[in-house]
């Protein structure tokens, strides 16, 4: 196909970028599933330059897609339809929560863009994608208390190399309210010991600095100095088991954070908790609603927003009374 043919011109070095899951382990050839995740993967990366994660998590979602569809794929995708996508998300959502939906639905709209630009799909079908019905604010920030996060972080054990590299991950996530990108995107050079600093690549591209706090520095330096491997990399954390050492991704620092709530006897929570409850915990030492989205490194004050929803002691003042109480 000539659209093919041209993405294939634009990247010349397409066939490198294929991971090794992508080739597929023991096969002489990649499936065809498996070669448009990779060539998909590939655009997203060099033509829209999106971060890792985010191609990552767009491939997982693409993948998902293509082998729902009647194989052979290249047939169904030039006979796809409207009503064939509609149904696809109707049948994924079922079940399943708000951002679990909108994840997918972002993937898929990229995907279709890109199936069209490439001459697979017979038309634009991003239109025939739904929304996923949700409302801005509709929800409130769930934060752990003191003790739980205590929990998580005291859990580990710091007599093996594992928990201290994950009590340190721990206590970055829980006192600066990293995103687990932004964890697994740690480099050594990124941390100014002389200024106190420290240097989040966050979303978007965006290069931000952050005090140091005392509690972070400990715990880097117990892991640096104690458990960190030996290699080459500049990753911050690493891998303790296998040769060589590689770099965490944002999904093993999820995982990571799974493990500690069970330790900690409480329900498997995901990494975002501990940003909500660090901006629970600003807000109620008596910090502004933009030093914490500051703090936070929002790019929008309405995402910092919902957090005025949980600061009671500011809203006790603007509260109307109860008709009829005096």
């Amino acid at each position: 196909m000539i659209g093919a043919v041209l993405v294939r011109m634009l990247f010349p070095d397409l066939e490198k970028i294929m991971t090794a899951e992508d080739r597929g382990a023991g096969r002489s050839a990649p499936e065809p599933v498996d070669a448009l995740v990779a060539e998909f993967r590939g655009f997203l990366g060099g033509e829209r330059g999106l971060a890792p994660e985010t191609v990552r998590c767009y491939g997982t979602h693409a993948r998902a897609f293509l082998a729902w569809l009647p194989q052979p794929v290249d047939v169904a995708l030039a006979e796809l339809s409207a009503g064939l996508v509609t149904g696809y998300v109707v049948e994924y959502c079922r079940g399943r929560n708000v951002e679990s939906a909108k994840a997918m639905v972002t993937a898929l709209r990229s995907l279709l863009r890109f199936l069209h630009v490439t001459g697979r799909a017979p038309g634009p079908l991003v239109g025939a994608v739904p929304a996923v019905a949700s409302w801005r604010l509709a929800g409130l920030p769930r934060r752990l208390s003191a003790g739980q996060v205590e929990a998580l972080i005291e859990g580990c054990d710091t007599d093996t190399a594992v928990g201290v590299r994950d009590r340190a991950l721990l206590v970055m996530l829980a006192r600066l309210g990293l995103r687990t990108a932004e964890a697994a995107a740690l480099q050594l050079g990124d941390v100014d010991w002389r200024s106190g600093q420290i240097l989040i690549r966050g979303k978007g591209n965006r290069v931000e600095r952050l005090p140091l706090p005392q509690a972070v520095g400990e715990a880097l330096v117990e892991y640096l100095t104690r458990t960190r491997p030996a290699c080459a990399s500049r990753s911050v954390f690493l891998t303790v088991r296998g040769r060589p050492p590689r770099p965490l991704t944002a999904m093993a620092v999820r995982q990571i954070v799974a493990r500690a709530c069970e330790r900690a006897g409480l329900p498997r929570l995901g990494a975002h908790r501990l940003r909500h409850t660090l901006a629970s915990d600003l807000l109620r030492a008596g910090n502004s609603l933009p030093q914490v989205g500051q703090v936070l490194r929002h790019r929008s004050q309405l995402s910092t927003a919902i957090y005025a929803k949980v600061d009671t002691a500011r809203l006790r003042g603007v509260a109307r009374p109860w008709p009829g109480r005096r």
